[in-house]
């Protein structure tokens, strides 16, 4: 990924001079790299104030653990926007966890019609756990697209140069997958209401 403005091994050196407590470094650090990492995050987590709270995290992380950079582990870039994907899947989780529990705050449970009526409270765990069970029988290749797609907030595009796959690849795993997951679950038609 180039940077904007400073080379990679600038970038390097700016980590280095980030690790001494340079506040100068760490602006033109940000300044470079801020725009990409904002838009993996928003690609992840899809809300722009989650995003900005995130990528906040990401570079008070860059400025506390500057002085673990390794670059025989790889680019300045990439060290980075590692972190960047691993702090927004955890706020995704994070997000996707308190959606699950049972008690949602007041606001929440009164705009919301019940999904899954209330004698069956427990219906939408059991959901999750057959989908999960479902995604682990699928072919290695059709599982990676739907997981990057619905977990990891890409489109079939991003999948496709990402895995360096054809677009058209990637779309018949995307839809061979959900049909044959579709299939697993026992193609049940969950009623809307």
């Amino acid at each position: 990924m180039p940077l904007e403005g400073i080379r990679s091994e600038d970038a390097a050196a700016l980590i280095t001079r980030i690790a001494k407590g340079d506040r100068d470094a760490f602006s033109r650090f940000y300044d470079a790299l801020a725009g990409a990492a904002f838009g993996l995050i928003r690609r992840v987590l899809r809300d722009p104030d989650v995003a900005e709270e995130v990528l906040q995290d990401v570079f008070w992380e860059v400025w506390r653990d500057a002085s673990q950079y390794d670059p025989s582990r790889g680019s300045p870039e990439a060290w980075l926007m590692m972190r960047a994907k691993s702090r927004a899947i955890d706020k995704l989780r994070s997000i996707r966890r308190r959606g699950q529990t049972f008690v949602a705050p007041v606001e929440e449970s009164a705009a919301r019609a019940p999904e899954t009526g209330p004698d069956r409270p427990g219906a939408a765990l059991e959901e999750r756990s057959q989908v999960e069970r479902g995604l682990t029988q699928l072919p290695a290749a059709q599982r990676q697209v739907i997981e990057l797609a619905f977990f990891g907030g890409l489109t079939q595009s991003e999948i496709a140069t990402r895995l360096g796959e054809p677009l058209g690849t990637v779309k018949t795993r995307a839809r061979l997958g959900l049909e044959r997951l579709r299939s697993l679950l026992g193609g049940e038609q969950r009623p809307t209401t």
